[in-house]
Order: structure tokens, then C-alpha cells, then sequence
């Protein structure tokens, strides 16, 4: 009685939440990911970006939008990051 097993999920790892921010190139976008970093003397929390080229294969995303990424193999020499999902849709405005 054995069963076949179902093919296990990709696993995602190093998922982030940040903001497209350019989505001028075919199937890449520029994602922006805001965070905040305690000083070491003083205690202060700065706000730090990084921004990130992440590969949008349907490019489903435009700029504005909220996106979740997950790291994954180099596409390129500086994607190796994925869209995973839209979040939530910017304001777009019609021209």
C-alpha cells in the first residue's frame, strides 16, 4: 500500500516585503525594501532601503505596487531575487 507522494512545495526562504519602484525592463522590476536599524551608541532607529532586481516572470507588477520577493538561483548578473505575489496595487494614473 504505498502511495505515491505528492511533489513537495518549493520552499521559500528570505522572503521580503517592499515597494516596485521602476518597472521600466521586460520581466524585471526594482524593488525598494524599507527597514530600520538601531544605532549602536545612541538608540535611535534609522531607516535604511535596500533595493533589490527581482525577476517578474508575467510581469504582473507595475510601479507603486506592494510586492512580496523570495531569494532564489542568479537569473542574471544582479537578479536572484523572485516575485512571489502582488500584496497590494499602487495608484496608477491614466495618461
Amino acid at each position: 500500500m504505498s502511495e505515491t507522494a505528492a511533489p513537495t512545495p518549493r520552499r521559500l526562504t528570505g522572503m521580503k516585503i517592499g515597494l516596485v519602484v521602476s518597472d521600466k525592463r521586460d520581466k524585471t522590476r526594482t524593488v525598494e525594501v524599507d527597514y530600520k536599524v538601531k544605532h549602536p551608541k545612541y538608540g535611535k532607529y534609522l531607516k535604511r532601503q535596500l533595493k533589490f532586481q527581482v525577476h517578474d516572470q508575467d510581469n504582473a507588477s507595475k510601479a507603486g505596487d506592494r510586492v512580496e520577493i523570495a531569494s532564489c538561483r542568479p537569473i542574471s548578473k544582479t537578479k536572484s531575487w523572485r516575485l512571489v505575489r502582488v500584496v497590494e496595487e499602487g495608484i496608477r494614473s491614466e495618461h
